[in-house]
């Protein structure tokens, strides 16, 4: 089971991060709320995309189906939690399509 700072759930749910490229995650702290804004680029599993924006490519997790619910070229806004241990990804608590609709994940799955 991940733990969950306080502040960044709070701040997630509160709509309060800012989109942030993603080219400045790796200046995070591990486990810190974020929000990015971006194309997926490829499915890498059922589960996970690589997102990308002008400044660089991050994964990212959405269990248990992230994969099967965005398309390659979709633009998305994803609010999640980063994770720093080996690659950098970011864990999926919601993902926003052009369309407004919102996808919500558990980062704890």
């Amino acid at each position: 089971m991940r733990t969950i700072a306080l502040p960044a759930v709070l701040a997630l749910l509160a709509g309060a991060v800012a989109a942030q490229p993603i080219g400045a995650l790796a200046g995070l702290a591990h486990g810190v709320g974020v929000t990015l804004s971006g194309t997926v680029e490829r499915i890498l599993d059922e589960d996970e995309v690589l997102l990308a924006d002008a400044t660089g490519t991050v994964e990212v997790y959405g269990s248990p189906d992230l994969g099967t619910r965005v398309a390659v070229g979709e633009a998305v806004t994803v609010a999640g939690l980063l994770d720093d241990d080996g690659a950098l990804e970011v864990y999926a608590t919601a993902v926003t399509r052009a369309d407004g609709t919102v996808l919500r994940f558990d980062p704890d799955a």
